[in-house]
């Protein structure tokens, strides 16, 4: 591998770390009827907020609004991912050396 290449991997390779260390300070927000899901981007949950007490007593509700809210969160997580990685995966698209 020519030093032009090399120098080309080193920069995406600083690019995918600078983006990595952005995510890391992204805490996001699912809000499903009643519940509220806040996870940060190594996948733990930061709070959990339920607005409406009185839901507590009904398991399928609760079980329901809970898998709606990861889901919700999984789908903003990707979004944001892919937003935040469309230069760099361009980039290296167009400049990887090909054998």
């Amino acid at each position: 591998m020519d030093y032009w290449k090399m120098q080309e991997l080193l920069k995406l390779q600083q690019q995918a770390s600078k983006i990595k260390k952005e995510l890391s300070n992204i805490h996001i927000e699912a809000e499903v009827s009643w519940l509220i899901v806040t996870v940060d981007w190594e996948l733990k949950v930061v709070k959990v907020e339920i607005e409406d007490v009185s839901i507590l007593a009904d398991k399928v509700k609760m079980e329901t609004a809970i898998l709606e809210a990861v889901n919700k969160w999984m789908k903003k997580a990707q979004e944001i991912a892919a937003d935040r990685m469309k230069d760099v995966m361009s980039w290296m698209w167009l400049n990887l050396p090909w054998m």
